[in-house]
C-alpha cells in the first residue's frame, strides 16, 4: 500500500509567445519525484490563463493517488456515471499536448486518470500506464464438483487485494471499496493468457465461500458451465460499479492524436471518445506486462468511437487481454418518448449506461426511423435542444415532423459518423470482439492480425438493449489474417451480421450494405466463417479459408456460409481446404439472387 504523501515541487514554467498565430502556450516542465504526483498536476493545472498548454515529464515512474484527485460528477458513455477523481483534467483548451518521454504511471484505485472536454486539439505520446493494484480477483482452478455444487480455488495473492469476510471474497478493498459480488466471471487459459477454449460469460453469486488448506477457497455455487480445472479464474465485480472509468476519456473534442500510448490496465475502456471529431491512435498497446500473472489488461474494450465524426485511424496498434471488444465504433439511437408539437419531440436515452450521453446539438441532421420499418427514412435538422434530465431530451426541428411518427420510434444523428480505418493491428487473446462496426460512413479494416474469443467482425445495430446505431453502407475488409477464431461457449463466426431490433420492428427488411469481406486469410478450427442476416449486398471474394485440427470443434454442425434473408450475396474465386460438407444454408429469399463463381474445396456446393 502506498502512503499518502504531500509533497511539492517547484514546476518550471516557460510561457512561449507564437508571434505567427498570436497565442501565448504554456510549457510546464514537470521532472519526477518521490510520492504521490496527483497535488503536483493539480498545482501545475490550477488558473492557467492561456488557451494552449504543454506538459513535459521526465523519462521515471510516476504514481498518483485519488486523495488530492479533482472531483467532478461526469457522465461517461458505457460506464458508470458519477462523482470521479479525475487525475488529468483539461477543460476548453484551444491546444493540449502531453510529452511523455517513455514515463511510466502508476494509478492507485479508483481514479480517471485523462479527460479532455471541448479541447480543440489534443496530442499525447510515449506514455504508459498501469495500476499498482487492479480491480480485479483471479485465482486458479484446482477442483469442480458439479453434482454437489462447488469449485476450489487457488487465489492469487501476491500483488492482488481482497480478504474472505462472513463467507464472502470481498475486493478490491482498496479506500474503503468494495465490490458487493464477484460479478463478471470468466475462465482464462494460463498458457495462452486468453479465455479458455468454449467458455461462457457467468455472474457468480456464490451462496457462501469456505477457508479450506492451503489458501484454498471452496465457493459453493450452482453453475450453468464451470470452468475447467487448471484454468484461472478472473473475476470484476457487479455491473453497476465495474466500469469506473476509461483510461483516455474525450468528449466534444477535436483533432485527437495518440501515439505510442502503452495501458497495462484500467478501470474501464482504454481510449474512450464521445463526439469528437478526428482521431489518430498510432503505435499505441493495451496488454498485460510481459511476465505478469494477470490474465486482464483493461476492464472493458480497448477503443471505443460513440457518436463521433470525421476521420477515425487506429493503426499500428496492439490489444490483447480486454476484457471486451477491439474497438466498436458506433452512434446512439434514442427513443421517441412523446410528440409536443408539430416540431418538438420529447426522446429518451434507453440504456443504463447511456444516461446523460449528449445526442444532439443544435444544427445536427437526424434521420427519423419509423415502425415498423428499420431504413433511414425523414431527415430534419435540430434548432433547439433542452435537456430535461439525464434521460430525457427535448428537440425542436427547422421543419415538421414527418407524418405518423410516434412513441417507440427512434432517431439517429446523422451529422456524428465517421469513416473510420484500422491497419496493420494485432487483436487477440481478449473477451469478445476484435472489431463492431456500426457507421454508414467509409470503413476500412485491413492487414490486420485477428483472433478472437467471440465474432471477429460484427455488425450488429440495434434499436433494443444497447441502443447502437446503425446500418453500415460501405465496408471493406481485405488482407486480413484470421486465427483461431469463435472459441466462445456461444455460437459465432468470423464475419457476422446480426442486426438486433425492438419487437415493433419487421425482422425480415434489409438493414446492412455494401459489405465487401475480400482476399483474407483465415485460420480456424470451427465452420462459421461467414453469418449474415438482413443484407444488402455481401461480397465474399478471394479468400483463403483453412479448417484446423489444433482445438475441437464447438458447433461442428454449423453452415460455412450462412445467409437470411440476404440479397445480392456474391461469394466468388474462395478456396477452401478442410473436410466439412455443411458448406452453404441459405433461405429462398437469398437463394434468388445468390452468385456462386470460381470456388475451390468446398464440399457440396455449387463451385
Amino acid at each position: 500500500m502506498i502512503h499518502k504523501q504531500q509533497r511539492y515541487l517547484l514546476l518550471f514554467l516557460t510561457i512561449a509567445l507564437n508571434a505567427v498565430n498570436g497565442y501565448a502556450q504554456k510549457t510546464i516542465e514537470i521532472p519526477y519525484q518521490v510520492g504521490d504526483m496527483t497535488p503536483v498536476i493539480q498545482t501545475a493545472l490550477k488558473d492557467i490563463s492561456e488557451k494552449e498548454v504543454k506538459l513535459v515529464f521526465e523519462k521515471a515512474k510516476y504514481t498518483f493517488l485519488p486523495d488530492y484527485a479533482r472531483q467532478k460528477y461526469t457522465y461517461i458513455t458505457n460506464h458508470g456515471n458519477g462523482l470521479k477523481n479525475i487525475v488529468f483534467l483539461f477543460e476548453d483548451f484551444d491546444s493540449v499536448e502531453i510529452v511523455g518521454n517513455g514515463a511510466e504511471f502508476i494509478f492507485h484505485g479508483q481514479v480517471a486518470p485523462f479527460q479532455f472536454n471541448n479541447c480543440g486539439k489534443v496530442t499525447v505520446k510515449n506514455l504508459t500506464l498501469d495500476w499498482d493494484i487492479p480491480f480485479s480477483f483471479q485465482g486458479e482452478v484446482l477442483a469442480v464438483n458439479e453434482e454437489e455444487g462447488w469449485r476450489d480455488i487457488k487465489p492469487f495473492t501476491k500483488g492482488y487485494s481482497w480478504e474472505l469476510k462472513n463467507g464472502r471474497v470481498q475486493f478490491p478493498n482498496i479506500d474503503g471499496f468494495t465490490f458487493p459480488e464477484l460479478g463478471s466471471t470468466l475462465a482464462f487459459d494460463p498458457l495462452h493468457k486468453r479465455v479458455s477454449h468454449g467458455a461462457w460469460d457467468m455472474t457468480s453469486r456464490p451462496r457462501w465461500v469456505e477457508q479450506r488448506l492451503n489458501g484454498t477457497l471452496r465457493f459453493h455455487e450452482k453453475l450453468k458451465h464451470y470452468p475447467p480445472v487448471g484454468s484461472v479464474l478472473h473475476s470484476k465485480g457487479d455491473h453497476d460499479h465495474n466500469r469506473y472509468a476509461p483510461a483516455f476519456h474525450v468528449k466534444s473534442s477535436k483533432n485527437i492524436h495518440f501515439e505510442g500510448i502503452t495501458i497495462h490496465h484500467a478501470l474501464g475502456m482504454g481510449f474512450l471518445m464521445e463526439r469528437t471529431e478526428n482521431v489518430t491512435i498510432l503505435d499505441c498497446g493495451i496488454y498485460v506486462r510481459e511476465g505478469s500473472d494477470r490474465v486482464v489488461s483493461t476492464i472493458a474494450d480497448a477503443t471505443h468511437f460513440c457518436n463521433c465524426k470525421g476521420d477515425i485511424l487506429v493503426e499500428n496498434c496492439t490489444f490483447k487481454h480486454m476484457l471486451d471488444d477491439g474497438t466498436n465504433v458506433h452512434g446512439t439511437y434514442v427513443e421517441v418518448d412523446e410528440i409536443l408539437d408539430d416540431h418538438t419531440v420529447r426522446v429518451a436515452l434507453k440504456h443504463f449506461e447511456q444516461m446523460g450521453f449528449e445526442f444532439a446539438g443544435v444544427g445536427d441532421d437526424i434521420w427519423f426511423i419509423q415502425n415498423p420499418s428499420p431504413k433511414r427514412a425523414a431527415e430534419n435538422v435540430v434548432v433547439a435542444v433542452s435537456v430535461l434530465n439525464d434521460r430525457f431530451t427535448e428537440l425542436r426541428f427547422k421543419n415538421k415532423l414527418p407524418d405518423g411518427l410516434t412513441s417507440g420510434d427512434v432517431l439517429e444523428n446523422k451529422t456524428w459518423n465517421p469513416t473510420f480505418t484500422m491497419r496493420n493491428c494485432t487483436i487477440k487473446d481478449h473477451r469478445a470482439r476484435n472489431v463492431v462496426l456500426k457507421t454508414p460512413k467509409k470503413t476500412v479494416i485491413e492487414n490486420n492480425e485477428f483472433s478472437s474469443m467471440m465474432s471477429s467482425i460484427f455488425f450488429r445495430g440495434e434499436t433494443y438493449f444497447w441502443y447502437e446505431s446503425g446500418a453500415v453502407e460501405d465496408v471493406v475488409i481485405r488482407n486480413n489474417h484470421f486465427k483461431y477464431c469463435a472459441y466462445s461457449g456461444m455460437e459465432h463466426a468470423i464475419l457476422y451480421i446480426t442486426p438486433r431490433l425492438g419487437k415493433t420492428f419487421d425482422k425480415t427488411e434489409l438493414y446492412d450494405r455494401n459489405i465487401r469481406f475480400e482476399n483474407n486469410t483465415i485460420e480456424t478450427f470451427d465452420n462459421r466463417i461467414v453469418w449474415a442476416d438482413r443484407v444488402d449486398g455481401l461480397l465474399i471474394s478471394g479468400n483463403t479459408i483453412k479448417k484446423t485440427t489444433d482445438a475441437p470443434s464447438l458447433y461442428p454442425n454449423a453452415p460455412i456460409f450462412d445467409f437470411q434473408n440476404c440479397k445480392d450475396v456474391e461469394i466468388l474465386r474462395n478456396s477452401y481446404n478442410g473436410n466439412h460438407t455443411n458448406t452453404l444454408n441459405s433461405d429462398p429469399y437469398s437463394n434468388k439472387r445468390l452468385k456462386l463463381k470460381g470456388n475451390k474445396g468446398f464440399l457440396g456446393m455449387n463451385q
